[in-house]
């Protein structure tokens, strides 16, 4: 302590200058005194001064202080290797034409891009477009040809960067569209731009979290009045009975050509029901009450603290009988202009709509539970973003059964899903709601 106190004198002249390093927090720290930060496991930390062995003089989220060193990892540590394999491995990903495939033969998704620059093409004409994961591509192209965009920047930190290049050139773009190869985070532009566009949802909306990019983006790139598409977002959850799912996965088990299996359904359920379906299409005989928002973000002003920990009550009013497996959820985004009168161009992922790649997701209880009409589910769901493995969420679900004249208690439930990565959550997090 006394390391630190001996440099506090130099703290005026320290400012909020040039950042030396970036660092993430390994543990939470609560700050002991006026000058120095607190800050939680997996925050991200920008070191403007290495002031001694033992403590630095740091900023986060506009905050000012001393941060203990043996709290925090460089990301130039060797020890940072696993945190920053998260991005090697996420950008190979979309560095083969696989994914991309799947992305373009998904119709309701990519042409509602370009029924927004449809839509809004007097608002676009002439102006300049910046594409966040562009891809192969083909936003940027709509926002050249359909919106007639002046400039179109397109970044993109995958190897498909250079595939896109020859794909912008061939199709007679290069001169309104400029590929950039690299991450957002490290670009700099050389003007603002009236248009951010990207694809940045995941499963449950935010999985793989390359919103935050976006955010990076807006706030670094956006001019004061720009736009941003989607403009908003919105993720639904609702309860539903998955019987051909609870029927295939365990309770094929109770007889296997004549044996009886059943002993493995306890661990049928572990290894099948661990994690939620991703790719499940909910049926509306199968929904067994509307559903409700659970998050809405607008795009132009939701900040990346926003999304750490989401925690939402729900209620529902069961409208009929059935056994309840699980919950799905689905997302929905919105294009805006706020120059325009036009409607809203909506891409949702729900399933009283055409199908896309993110089909809907199924987080199936342990056991179901049986249910009737009137009878109210209520509960809370919270989303919370792995310290770790930052791209990668943690979704808990806990509630009950009531019934629907005395509200008494019928039964409850309470399951943790990783998406996809475990993390170790505070005490808080897991135990049951009362």
């Amino acid at each position: 302590m006394a390391e630190k106190e001996a440099v506090q004198s130099d703290q005026q002249t320290l400012g909020d200058g040039d950042i030396e390093d970036l660092c993430v927090a390994v543990s939470d720290f609560a700050g002991l005194s006026d000058n120095e930060l607190q800050f939680s496991r997996g925050d991200k930390i920008e070191v403007l001064q290495k002031t001694s062995e033992h403590w630095w003089w740091s900023r986060l989220n506009g905050h000012f202080g001393y941060v203990p060193t043996n709290h925090v990892v460089s990301f130039s540590d060797s020890s940072f290797k696993q945190i920053s394999w998260q991005d090697c491995d996420y950008f190979e990903n979309y560095g083969t034409l696989k994914l991309h495939l799947e992305m373009l033969s998904d119709k309701p998704r990519t042409e509602a891009y370009k029924k927004a620059f449809e839509v809004y093409c007097r608002h676009t004409k002439d102006k300049v477009v910046l594409d966040i994961g562009c891809g192969t591509g083909i936003l940027s192209m709509f926002a050249a040809t359909v919106g007639q965009a002046a400039k179109v920047y397109a970044v993109e930190a995958s190897d498909i960067a250079h595939y896109t290049k020859s794909l912008v050139d061939k199709n007679g773009l290069g001169e309104q569209i400029t590929v950039i190869e690299g991450e957002m985070e490290n670009i700099v532009l050389p003007e603002k731009v009236d248009l951010i566009i990207s694809e940045w949802m995941g499963t449950m909306l935010l999985f793989e979290f390359m919103i935050e990019t976006v955010i990076l983006g807006r706030d670094k790139c956006l001019k004061e009045d720009g736009v941003i598409w989607p403009s908003e977002a919105q993720l639904y959850l609702a309860p539903c009975s998955a019987q051909s799912v609870y029927q295939a996965k365990v309770k094929a088990w109770d007889n296997v050509y004549g044996y009886d299996f059943s002993s493995l359904r306890e661990e049928a359920v572990k290894e099948f029901f661990y994690k939620p379906i991703y790719n499940h299409n909910l049926s509306d005989e199968d929904c067994l009450a509307e559903e409700t928002c659970i998050l809405q973000l607008n795009m132009k002003h939701v900040q990346i603290q926003d999304l750490e920990k989401i925690d939402k009550d729900f209620s529902f009013l069961v409208k009929k009988s059935g056994p309840l497996h699980g919950f799905c959820s689905w997302f929905s985004v919105g294009f805006s202009h706020p120059d325009s009168d036009s409607p809203m161009v909506v891409l949702s992922t729900g399933p009283k709509h055409s199908q896309t790649h993110w089909h809907q997701h199924l987080f199936m209880l342990d056991e179901p539970l049986s249910v009737a009409p009137d009878n109210e589910v209520t509960g809370r769901i919270t989303l919370i973003r792995n310290t770790e493995w930052r791209r990668h969420l943690t979704v808990i679900i806990q509630g009950q059964v009531l019934k629907s004249v005395n509200k008494e208690r019928i039964q409850s439930f309470h399951k943790v899903f990783p998406l996809w990565m475990d993390q170790v959550l505070k005490d808080e997090y897991i135990k049951p709601k009362d």
